[in-house]
């Protein structure tokens, strides 16, 4: 295969980054020239990934670190589909048109070959025209595409059997494409029109996911809502987790963790950071149990101030923990939902509670309670009585742990940055063998 000049674009957010960073080092490792365009705040990881960088210029930064003081109106917004339109809008679509011009500055200096983009890179699309390059979008969530089998994406809705529940998720996606959400396709629809492209009539999520020349989608066919009329350029490749380089942080409490008979990990994610929703809790529902350890990771939110309220024997407080090198020490992973944290668990074999509604979670938890790997509390702020009442559940009821196991094994199926090299090839007319039909590559 030749070497080819690859971009990767991301919305500079971690859970829209960091699953693209495993897949970059494999691409280069191969010998592509590969270049990160996104945010100036993640411009010391990728350049540690030994990646060339390129900063947003014309692009306004909205991330878990600014978002609520860029948009404090965000904060007053308690219904999922508005605050859910407030963030298309702001935090993604209206940053299409800053997006595409500094990428098409990018482009004069470095005629890349391929654009690899997260799927909520919003000038992805608008570059494949105006560029004429290929365009590979990640699917870094559940898969977003409209289904007629399928309830709408957006409300955390699982799927139904029954005839009186299909006609409800066939109400409820017509009335989310064509009135609670069509401002959102409207505004995408407008952009498109500035650069003389045709605006779209589908739902703008659909437009997302069928639009890319490929739709790799992270995670597999076992963690997500069967669909008759999938989109042919969509391709599961397997959970796609952060680069590591095996295990580099190794878990410091072992023998700490060897004095308890069970170990909860929780983490309230990236960007909720608010302990109090999902991290107090927790902590309430089991400072005074002896055989349980509760370790946190905050990602550095009010780590000193939950170290001093909470000085006891069985919590482990840290700012950040290497999942790969604590996950395989827990018996629990209670967290908000995000979805590379859950990719990770699963491929651990950790039972999952989930609380998280806001900022497409309930999508993930919902497949968290449809499928059995874990409880979702379908909340963003439990109490510790459902907690601990949920952990107990997971930890006494070996369907779940079964359940997980039986992910796990299938996600070991997949050998996903080779899958995604292969996918590429294809596109790009390099690879040596006949495309293959199946998407499933064994290790």
């Amino acid at each position: 295969m030749n070497h080819k000049r690859i971009l990767i674009a991301t919305m500079p957010l971690d859970g829209h980054l960091n699953p693209l960073t495993g897949l970059a080092k494999h691409l280069q490792g191969v010998g592509h020239d590969v270049r990160w365009y996104t945010g100036p705040s993640y411009e010391d990881k990728i350049r540690k990934l030994g990646i060339p960088f390129y900063p947003y210029q014309k692009a306004r930064e909205v991330n878990q670190l600014n978002l609520d003081t860029a948009f404090p109106e965000r904060l007053q917004m308690k219904g999922t589909i508005k605050r859910l339109r407030f963030d298309l809008n702001n935090v993604f679509f209206f940053r299409a048109p800053e997006l595409v011009s500094d990428v098409k500055a990018i482009y004069e200096e470095f005629p890349f070959d391929l654009l690899l983009c997260d799927a909520a890179f919003s000038g992805g699309l608008i570059l494949r025209k105006l560029l004429n390059v290929p365009v590979v979008s990640i699917g870094i969530g559940p898969l977003g595409e409209s289904s007629k089998a399928l309830p709408p994406t957006g409300l955390g809705m699982e799927p139904s059997n029954t005839f009186l529940g299909r006609l409800k998720q066939d109400f409820m996606r017509y009335l989310i494409t064509n009135v609670l959400l069509k401002p959102c396709t409207d505004v995408y629809n407008q952009i498109l029109v500035q650069y003389g492209l045709t605006p779209k009539k589908e739902f703008v999520f659909d437009t997302f996911t069928r639009t890319p020349d490929l739709y790799l989608q992270s995670g597999t066919p076992g963690f997500e809502y069967s669909r008759p009329d999938m989109s042919p350029n969509i391709r599961f490749v397997g959970p796609l987790l952060p680069y590591s380089q095996g295990p580099k942080h190794p878990f410091k409490h072992v023998a700490r963790v060897n004095q308890y008979k069970r170990v909860i990990l929780v983490t309230q994610g990236t960007v909720e950071r608010d302990p109090k929703k999902l991290i107090i809790p927790t902590l309430e529902a089991f400072k005074d149990d002896a055989r349980t350890l509760v370790i946190v990771t905050t990602g550095g939110s009010q780590t000193v101030e939950l170290r001093a309220n909470y000085p006891l024997a069985n919590v482990l407080i840290e700012d950040f923990i290497d999942f790969n090198s604590v996950m395989p020490f827990a018996d629990v992973y209670v967290t908000n939902g995000g979805y590379g944290g859950t990719m990770l668990a699963l491929q651990h074999g950790l039972p999952l509670i989930a609380a998280g509604v806001h900022e497409g979670k309930n999508e993930i938890t919902a497949r968290i309670g449809y499928f059995k790997v874990g409880i979702n509390l379908k909340t963003e702020t439990p109490t510790a009585a459902k907690i601990k009442k949920s952990v107990e559940k997971v930890l006494s009821d070996p369907y779940y742990r079964i359940n997980v196991q039986r992910l796990g094994a299938e996600f070991k199926q997949y050998a996903t940055n080779s899958l995604c090299e292969r996918y590429i090839s294809e596109l790009l007319s390099e690879s040596s063998t006949a495309p293959a039909k199946n998407q499933t590559t064994l290790v």
